[in-house]
Parts: structure tokens; C-alpha cells; sequence
């Protein structure tokens, strides 16, 4: 697997376009899960604004805090396998349920490997920010991607219901 994760640019159009396109298609047809949700905050379709809304930058209002979003780069095939948004620390609602790392896989890519993988490359992130305990939540019938995190580290604190469902947060020791 020859992957990395790369902040997205012109060059990187074409990708996120077909990546998007067939992900909103399994959302529609399958009502799966839309993480990271910040990949889905503004229409692709507009891609200079889209680009430039997919970072958070410091003293942002509404109670956001300041994040990354990153796209993960099969880089033999050259296709977005995925993407994760990282957010630089926690504020309340994100300690309860939301954590530091929100990722997600394209559907065609899905229990390849990728999100682990994707997820050891978000936490080199984390480091570079220096965040040195992570806190990634998913959803409890995720089993999926509690494997992933677990993978990477994860210890599970505890489970929290949140709108009708149960969230498990993982935390990992950089």
C-alpha cells in the first residue's frame, strides 16, 4: 500500500471529483455514513470555494475550532482513497463525541486496509501539531472502524449516546 495523506489542490481535482461522485451516490442509495462530515460541509462542484473552505483556521466562530482536512493518496493508482479532517484540539461538544480525527473511505476502497493505514498517517499529524492524546470516536455498529482504531493504539474509554445511537471514544497515546 503506497499511500500518503496530501492537502487537496488543482492538481488533485479530477480525484476529488470522481471520489465524491460515487461516495454521495452510496450515500443516496445506501444511507451510509458521511465522515468526515467536513468533506460534505460545501459543494465540491465549486471547487475554489470548496477549496478554500475545507480548513478551520484559528478563532473561528460558531463554535468550530481550528482543523485540517486532508485527502489519502493511493499513490500507484493515483485516486483519493479517502479523507480525514483533524481537528487541533477539543472543545466540549468534540471531547464528548466527536474527537480529533474524523475519517472515512470511499466506498469501492472499503476493508482494503486503507482506514488503518489512513489513520497512522493522521496521527504523524497529530504529533506535528502536537496533540499527544488523540481521542477518535465511531459509531459502536461501526465494527469497521473501531478495528482501525484499535489498530492504531486505541483504548476504548467509554460509550456515549448521542441522537439515538451509541458512540464509542477511543483514545490513543502518541
Amino acid at each position: 500500500m503506497n499511500i500518503e495523506l496530501v492537502r487537496l489542490t488543482g492538481e488533485y481535482k479530477e480525484q476529488l471529483f470522481e471520489m465524491l461522485t460515487e461516495w454521495k451516490d452510496d450515500i443516496i442509495a445506501n444511507h451510509t455514513d458521511m465522515s468526515p462530515w467536513k468533506i460534505w460541509a460545501h459543494d465540491f462542484h465549486d471547487f475554489d470555494n470548496y477549496l478554500k473552505s475545507l480548513d478551520t483556521k484559528e478563532g473561528a466562530e460558531n463554535g468550530w475550532v481550528p482543523d485540517t482536512t486532508l485527502f489519502c493518496l493511493d499513490k500507484d493508482r493515483n485516486i483519493f482513497v479517502g479523507a480525514v479532517n483533524i481537528r487541533h484540539y477539543l472543545n466540549e461538544e468534540l471531547l464528548k463525541t466527536g474527537g480529533h480525527i474524523g475519517d472515512g473511505i470511499r466506498p469501492s476502497e472499503r476493508r482494503k486496509g486503507y482506514a488503518t493505514a489512513m489513520i497512522a498517517l493522521a496521527l504523524e499529524e497529530c504529533k506535528k501539531l502536537g496533540i499527544n492524546k488523540v481521542l477518535i470516536c465511531c459509531n459502536k455498529d461501526n465494527i469497521g472502524s473501531a478495528k482501525s482504531i484499535i489498530h492504531n493504539g486505541g483504548v476504548l474509554e467509554n460509550e456515549v449516546e448521542e441522537d439515538g445511537h451509541i458512540e464509542q471514544r477511543y483514545w490513543i497515546q502518541l
